[in-house]
């Protein structure tokens, strides 16, 4: 029987200018996420293309962020199980959204492009299969209904 974890997040929306939800433009999408014991909580937004602040996380931004984070977490796991030392990683991911006539939309793909540094000259091809096995056992991409790629950049650090 699986192992059950909950989580949880309170949004709070906080752009009330006065006149509440009047009229489409009379508010702000600005809201912030926060959850019990969390050290601070995210600020967000729509997107700018739905009247949105840009300098706020939008919720495609924090999917996308997500999905990078959770690959980034399991490759980091995977190569300290296979004594692959991991000493640098930054991953600047991507996606593309459709928007559908009648205003909804969803996700066709998202791209990680990890960049991993790692000490062990020789072991490209294993980290390169470590995203691999990350991306199967990443659990928001395994709960996502498009499709989530992977391309890897491996380099070795100089001593």
């Amino acid at each position: 029987m699986p192992v059950v974890h909950h989580f949880e997040a309170t949004v709070t929306w906080t752009g009330n200018q006065g006149a509440g939800t009047s009229t489409y433009r009379a508010y702000s999408r600005s809201h912030e996420i926060s959850g019990s014991a969390k050290a601070a909580a995210i600020a967000g937004s729509s997107d700018p293309a739905f009247r949105g602040d840009k300098t706020r996380y939008s919720p495609e931004d924090l999917l996308i962020g997500a999905l990078a984070a959770c690959h980034m977490l399991w490759v980091l796991h995977l190569c300290a199980e296979a004594k692959i030392t991991v000493v640098d990683y930054a991953d600047t991911a991507s996606g593309t959204m459709a928007i559908n006539p009648d205003g909804s939309g969803q996700f066709s793909e998202v791209v990680l492009r990890p960049r991993i540094t790692v000490l062990e000259a020789g072991r490209d091809a294993d980290v390169v299969a470590i995203n691999g096995k990350a991306h199967r056992l990443c659990f928001i991409a395994r709960s996502v209904n498009f499709p989530v790629s992977h391309q890897p950049i491996v380099v070795v650090r100089q001593s």
